[in-house]
């Protein structure tokens, strides 16, 4: 079976409404050339690394506009419509990091809670500490879609090769990491570390990225792609500006692969064995 999925690239501000609107014409456009499933970036509904400024958006799921657009669209256009995260108030004042799948019937069929914060000081001075404002998920996540099964990931959960193998040996077809990934990262790592999701679990992978200079200062990477499960960017985008990323999925290249390279049922269980350094003048043997 195959269907066309589509990775929109934003650059979204800090207006969640101005995002909302943008999301709505990228989501659009992608239906318009034959996409039944479409995702977003992470962090669609606001680009914000000032706290106050950021709290003085947020709204808790049932009252946040990109949710609300998202259920709509895919409602309106009979498709399947991942947000691959936006920030959603939490009742301890805390803040999820949280992706959602609306199906064709306007209903949401999962959420995402990333799991992984990005706590790093970079070489450029950035310094981010994600655990300081948001509250990491706990739990992994794989929807059996009527056209494939899908795992998710958010941003820098793909730096945890455990998360997608997890999710593969769960039957996963699809991966998911929508991002926002920073210009000096992004530019040393990005595309390596997709494709090494993909080819280490044979599954196709479809990564919808912020791309550009954003109006709170921070410049993200860009280059959205969709990858197959040889490891072969089927499409991409720049490195700014919005853009829509489209390609044809087909869901028996993930039983080719696996069948070339079955590592996942090769997988072995295993100890360490510490072993301690030898005393000076020791000898092995």
């Amino acid at each position: 079976m195959t269907f066309k999925a589509a990775a929109i690239q934003m650059c979204s501000g800090v207006d969640p409404e101005k995002n909302a609107s943008d999301l709505s014409r990228l989501v659009r456009e992608a239906a318009g050339q034959g996409a039944v499933y479409v995702q977003s970036p992470e962090m669609t509904g606001a680009v914000q690394k000032d706290r106050k400024g950021l709290m003085a958006v947020l709204k808790y799921e049932r009252d946040d506009i990109i949710v609300k657009t998202a259920s709509e669209l895919a409602l309106s256009l009979g498709i399947h419509v991942h947000v691959g995260s936006t920030a959603i108030a939490l009742p301890d004042g805390k803040i999820a990091n949280r992706g959602f799948l609306f199906g064709p019937d306007g209903g949401k069929i999962c959420s995402y809670d990333k799991i992984h914060m990005f706590d790093v000081d970079l070489d450029n001075g950035e310094s981010w500490r994600e655990s300081s404002v948001y509250r990491p998920g706990s739990e992994a996540r794989v929807v059996d879609l009527p056209f494939a099964k899908l795992g998710f990931a958010i941003c820098y959960d793909v730096r945890f090769p455990s998360l997608f193998r997890t999710e593969a040996m769960a039957g996963a077809e699809v991966l998911t990491v929508p991002a926002a990934f920073t210009r000096q990262t992004g530019e040393a790592h990005w595309e390596i570390l997709l494709r090494a999701r993909a080819i280490e679990n044979g599954a196709f992978l479809i990564a919808a990225a912020q791309a550009g200079l954003h109006e709170d200062g921070r410049e993200t990477f860009g280059h959205s792609m969709i990858i197959d499960p040889w490891g072969k960017v089927m499409a991409s985008a720049g490195g700014s500006g919005e853009a829509v990323v489209l390609a044809e999925i087909d869901r028996s290249a993930v039983a080719a692969a696996r069948g070339k390279i079955p590592n996942l049922k090769n997988g072995r269980d295993f100890n360490l064995d510490m072993v301690p350094a030898l005393a000076k003048g020791g000898v092995t043997v």
